[in-house]
């Protein structure tokens, strides 16, 4: 797959995600009475209006990448219908709903990936490519077969076929496989010397796909958003004890993200280069786990983003009064320029680590 492919793959569907979060924003406004002047596919300046809906008016802009919802009064109390005008309530739900939406994304594409896929069954070994003149080839052995026993044990995964094979190199083996719904008998030889590359068999395997029915794919999906929003949370902690290295949690930015969209690619090209087809997984994969990253980072507690108003907005429930706005806008504004710092170093770092990688 070409770069520019995957280029164009990656700010669609980066885009995509950051566009169903300024959506949530906009649905959670417009349900709870304020007013939005403006909901833009992509980011300004402006390209053309497309029309104005209920006061709001559509726009597209000149970046493709995302969108933007610009409330009315984001930042002035005294804009009767704005955004500041709101009561804390109105004000939390409207921020915490982008965040959410991004979080509900992940799990409708993981029930998605669960109950249309499937999930992997490491019980199940299937063969996925033969190499030429091997004894794998030689016996009649096809990609998309599964090996379901080897001397007449079954095999429930890689290591009862790996063992064997390993102890009876040079012997012949007999491999029971099902091939559709055909089992076949075949013998074959383990080479002592393989080539550089290739097993003693020949073959590539991988574990097979099982399909769930919904009825476990919808809880499987709520425990997966669930286990790695723990693990978000607890990143500091393991950070601590040293259970992950430092380099493996560091910041990345957009030019980091692409590569790991870009790694997934190439993975997922890698396992399509065989005769057995497979779904985009490690791109549906990736595309999850940064939608459910992306609305547990917003909700963090830094100004500027929606955590930090969240935060500001929090004691007027309790004191029944609120942060005055000048305060408010100038600590958002502080944070928003301290952000888009981290984010420069962020990016250079990104760079490095692309052309030198570790």
């Amino acid at each position: 797959m070409s770069l520019f492919w995957v280029i164009v793959q990656f700010v669609v569907a980066f885009g995509l995600l950051l566009f169903f979060h300024e959506f949530g924003h906009f649905i959670a406004s417009r349900l709870l009475g304020i007013e939005v002047e403006e909901f833009g596919f992509g980011l300004p300046p402006r390209l053309v209006k497309l029309f104005t809906w209920k006061g709001t008016d559509v726009t597209i802009n000149w970046i493709p990448f995302g969108a933007f919802v610009r409330p009315k009064g984001e930042n002035d109390p005294e804009v009767e219908g704005g955004m500041a005008a709101a009561s804390p309530w109105a004000r939390l739900a409207v921020l915490f709903a982008g965040p959410v939406m991004n979080i509900l994304v992940g799990l409708v594409l993981l029930m998605a990936l669960y109950g249309y896929v499937g999930v992997p069954d490491q019980t199940v070994v299937q063969i996925i490519q033969i190499s030429p003149a091997s004894p794998a080839q030689q016996a009649g052995i096809l990609p998309g077969d599964i090996v379901q026993q080897i001397n007449g044990q079954a095999v429930n995964g890689y290591p009862v076929l790996q063992d064997t094979v390993k102890a009876n190199v040079g012997k012949t083996v007999t491999l029971s496989l099902l091939r559709g719904k055909q089992t076949v008998t075949v013998q074959l030889v383990p080479r002592v010397n393989p080539p550089a590359g290739q097993g003693s068999l020949g073959i590539q395997m991988d574990y097979g796909v099982k399909t769930i029915p919904w009825t476990q794919a919808i809880p499987q999906a709520f425990q997966g958003v669930y286990d790695q929003a723990s693990q978000f949370v607890l990143l500091p902690v393991h950070l601590i004890e040293g259970s992950i290295a430092p380099d493996q949690a560091r910041l990345v930015g957009i030019v980091g993200i692409f590569g790991v969209y870009n790694d997934a690619s190439q993975a997922d090209a890698q396992a399509n280069a065989t005769p057995v087809q497979r779904p985009p997984l490690f791109r549906l994969s990736f595309i999850i786990a940064i939608s459910i990253a992306l609305g547990l980072t917003n909700l963090l507690p830094i100004p500027a983003l929606d955590g930090g108003r969240i935060l500001m907005t929090l004691p007027e429930l309790v004191l029944h009064r609120r942060i005055p706005a000048r305060y408010e806008n100038m600590v958002n504004a502080i944070g928003f320029f301290l952000l888009l710092g981290l984010m420069g170093v962020v990016t250079i770092n990104d760079i490095i680590h692309l052309v030198k990688p570790n």
